[in-house]
């Protein structure tokens, strides 16, 4: 595995693991009625390639699972998210 392909693997992580908390913090904040992270942020998290920890966050929390935009964006993000990757892989 190249310098490259370690670097891409170690963003792709980073990225889903802020993805996975920032979904669960709006989560929370909705539930206590608090200040709410932007949509648009959500979802450009997902586009720098945070979509699998987003949907992840949206199974496990419950969270935007009603919203079309999220059920259906999220899923289109994931692939894009592995047609890049795996274009650079």
């Amino acid at each position: 595995m190249g310098a490259l392909q370690i670097v891409l693997v170690v963003i792709f992580l980073v990225m889903n693991v802020i993805s996975y908390v920032a979904m669960s913090v709006d989560k929370r904040r909705a539930v206590r009625r608090g200040r709410r992270v932007p949509e648009r942020t959500l979802f450009i998290l997902a586009a720098l390639g945070g979509a699998l920890g987003s949907i992840a966050a949206m199974v496990r929390k419950r969270h935007k699972t009603k919203h079309w935009s999220f059920r259906l964006g999220m899923p289109l993000l994931l692939v894009v998210n592995v047609l890049v990757y795996g274009y650079f892989m």
